[in-house]
């Protein structure tokens, strides 16, 4: 499929600054679970479930405000009648983040014991809400948008990467980028833990997962080789291959005509999500 439309017109030049993301229907509030700085999105008609999600930013940038923290976070309380955690982890070296991660699951588990629970993030926080799931153990759902979960990261399929080589340096992540993220993240390449690599942990006894990928992507492979590893350890998966998006989509809303797509992917998901 040829690249979005969207992206034709992103590429020549940047975008419109879009108003920040409100609604009538979900109340924002900001407060610290257990030390971490975390924005609360809670539906006015009440919740039945609880999410947590962490943005993306490659374990160095990224906040609360961004459209795939902010907009997403929103949404999702809006369309699956949830309470909506968005985590302001430290954008610090290993294991700094992912201890944040985990100390606000297990802050907002404490609060909702009995109700539905989900963790969930958009690619390096889909990593750090792999990895929370796997240390917690008590996770009844994960929303995983275009996770970075391997290194190396495995190989497009040779149509896909032929397509994306006339795409400009800016939009792509190759090896060396991946190669680079990992050295800033975990101060190597070799030996890395699990908790660095959650694609490398044993997987079975997760809950259901819900995988979304962008086409034009270069860290895609990892998203549908985690896939294929959660199915073979027994895990309930689906995987949304949104075509004709670059790695990020979630963080254009209202200019990205699949958004809604993915959106409505995971508040299904979420109001699946087992206690």
């Amino acid at each position: 499929m040829p690249l979005d439309a969207y992206y034709t017109r992103h590429l020549s030049g940047p975008a419109a600054p879009l108003p920040p993301w409100v609604h009538p229907s979900v109340s924002i509030t900001q407060t610290t679970a257990d030390g971490v700085r975390v924005r609360v999105y809670t539906p006015v008609a009440g919740f039945t479930r609880v999410l947590l999600w962490a943005h993306g930013g490659g374990f160095t940038r990224g906040d609360l405000d961004m459209p795939e923290a902010h907009t997403v976070a929103g949404e999702l309380a809006r369309r699956a009648g949830a309470l909506v955690v968005s985590v302001d982890y430290r954008l610090e070296p290993y294991p700094a983040p992912l201890d944040d991660v985990h100390t606000a699951w297990t802050w907002l588990r404490r609060r909702h014991p009995d109700l539905p629970a989900a963790i969930g993030g958009a690619s390096a926080g889909g990593s750090l809400a792999l990895a929370a799931a796997v240390r917690a153990g008590d996770a009844g759902a994960l929303l995983l948008a275009y996770p970075v979960v391997h290194f190396p990261v495995p190989e497009l399929d040779d149509v896909t990467r032929v397509e994306m080589m006339s795409l400009p340096p800016t939009v792509r992540h190759p090896p060396a980028s991946v190669e680079a993220m990992y050295r800033s993240y975990a101060g190597r390449i070799t030996g890395l833990p699990e908790g660095v690599l959650p694609g490398n942990s044993a997987l079975d006894g997760l809950p259901p997962a819900a995988i979304l990928l962008g086409e034009y992507d270069d860290l895609r492979p990892s998203g549908e080789l985690l896939a294929r590893q959660l199915d073979e350890s027994g895990v309930p998966v689906a995987m949304l291959l949104v075509r004709g998006v670059l790695h990020g989509h979630l963080n254009h809303p209202g200019d990205v005509p699949a958004l809604e797509d993915s959106l409505d992917f995971f508040a299904e998901a979420l109001t699946e999500a087992r206690a």
